[in-house]
């Protein structure tokens, strides 16, 4: 799984002019799914994701998790996280994964990171065309793949 998180002062997802998701203080949470995704990255990402300390401390150091300040996440999925730009400029999304196999991981990383969280996140429609909307505060935006743990 490969992820873009970017720290936010607000963020919200718009399908067809209305309105789907929205957060406040918190985190934007873009998933790219490929096949060889399972049960172990969902469980290492959602520590990962609930446990980075981005958020600033009384002393403005980033030094606390989206777990002490009580934050929002936002997840959205996105297969263009998994697209190949080695040959030619038309982008290659052959490594990400198909919908029979992303749909039922993006739903259980939805579900597992927000019992991490200790509160439901806020989510896109997976498919969708989403118009998705932040202020990313700082800016603080981290990349992370879970082929790339160590």
């Amino acid at each position: 799984m490969r992820i873009v998180i970017q720290r936010t002062k607000h963020a919200s997802v718009t399908i067809d002019g209305r309105q789907k998701s929205a957060i406040g203080t918190g985190i934007l949470v873009l998933v790219g799914i490929e096949d060889s995704d399972g049960k172990e990255d969902i469980d290492w990402l959602c520590r990962k994701i609930v446990n980075l300390r981005i958020f600033d401390d009384e002393n403005g150091v980033m030094n606390k998790s989206i777990l002490e300040i009580g934050g929002d996440i936002l997840v959205v999925s996105q297969f263009t996280l998994h697209a190949s730009t080695k040959k030619g400029n038309r982008p290659s999304y052959i490594r990400a994964a198909r919908p029979e196999i992303s749909i039922p991981l993006y739903e259980q990383f939805c579900s597992e990171l927000g019992l991490a969280l200790g509160k439901p996140v806020e989510t896109g429609e997976f498919g969708a065309d989403m118009k998705v909307e932040l202020l990313n505060d700082g800016p603080v935006t981290i990349c992370i793949d879970t082929k790339n743990k160590e």
